[in-house]
């Protein structure tokens, strides 16, 4: 608030004085430029105290900024390969399926009709040894998946990293999962097959079938495909501990065990 007084000066509100030249000029139009300038040099001030109110917001946790799509399709494929990592030692060992109530492999649902008829005429021995040896052979054949996963990883191309990063919950495994599941299953089929005859559950399940289409009671043979069935089941399982993991390494600290996972992962709000 300023006060005019007679003089040609006014009086701001701690009683200093403010003379003004006027050259001619009403001192009140003098008084206008005055505030005009205080009121521009305060929107400057507080323009540029937004600008670095936001560029300091941009560097807080709780989002992707200063992350490359480079760096988050590194960080993406480092979240991958350390689900897989995780999902092989868990699987390939003994009883990795067949002593995990959701991941152990039963017949394939067309051998149903093959399990219940021999469990019922007494062959129940026979049919849990085929089991049993079916989930051995998923149980070793996990172990050398990881390079075949591996190889389909860094092969992968990831036009949006940044997205999948911001998009959260399983997206990264999902994505993996849509682009390269066909190859996985082709180059996955024969060390399945490989791995079922390595702990003779061919022989077991073979004998199953055998034992089933040779009944009196039996009118139509059946010969369910073991191996695509074993195959599926197996890289499933895969799948889902890999996506387990990369929800772990975004809502837990300790998960990320490199820099570029704590750079890209780092900015998630846990």
């Amino acid at each position: 608030m300023y006060v005019y007084e007679t003089n040609g000066s006014f009086l701001d509100e701690k009683g200093i004085n403010i003379h003004f030249i006027t050259f001619g000029l009403n001192p009140t139009v003098s008084l206008l430029k005055l505030n005009m300038k205080n009121i521009f040099n305060s929107l400057v001030l507080s323009a540029s105290i937004l600008l670095l109110s936001c560029e300091t917001l941009q560097n807080l946790p709780g989002g992707t900024q200063g992350i490359s799509q480079a760096e988050a399709a590194q960080g993406i494929k480092q979240a991958l390969d350390q689900g897989l990592g995780k999902a092989v030692l868990q699987l390939n060992t003994t009883d990795g399926f067949f002593k995990d109530a959701f991941y152990k492999i039963l017949l394939p649902p067309d051998a149903a009709k093959i399990e219940k008829t021999l469990r019922t005429l007494g062959f129940s021995a026979m049919v849990d040894k085929a089991i049993l040896q079916i989930n051995r052979g998923a149980e070793d054949a996990a172990g050398m998946a990881k390079p075949i996963f591996i190889d389909a990883v860094k092969s992968m191309t990831i036009q949006d990293a940044i997205g999948l990063v911001k998009n959260g919950d399983t997206s990264a495994t999902h994505f993996f999962r849509e682009k390269t599941t066909a190859k996985l299953i082709a180059a996955f089929t024969p060390v399945i097959q490989a791995s079922l005859d390595k702990v003779e559950a061919t022989k077991y399940y073979g004998d199953l079938v055998n034992k089933y289409n040779h009944l009196p009671t039996t009118f139509k043979q059946i010969n369910p495909d073991l191996t695509g069935y074993v195959t599926l089941k197996t890289t499933n399982a895969l799948f889902d501990l890999i996506a387990k993991e990369e929800v772990n390494i975004r809502t837990n600290f300790a998960a990320r065990t490199t820099d570029i996972l704590k750079k890209v992962f780092g900015g998630l709000i846990n």
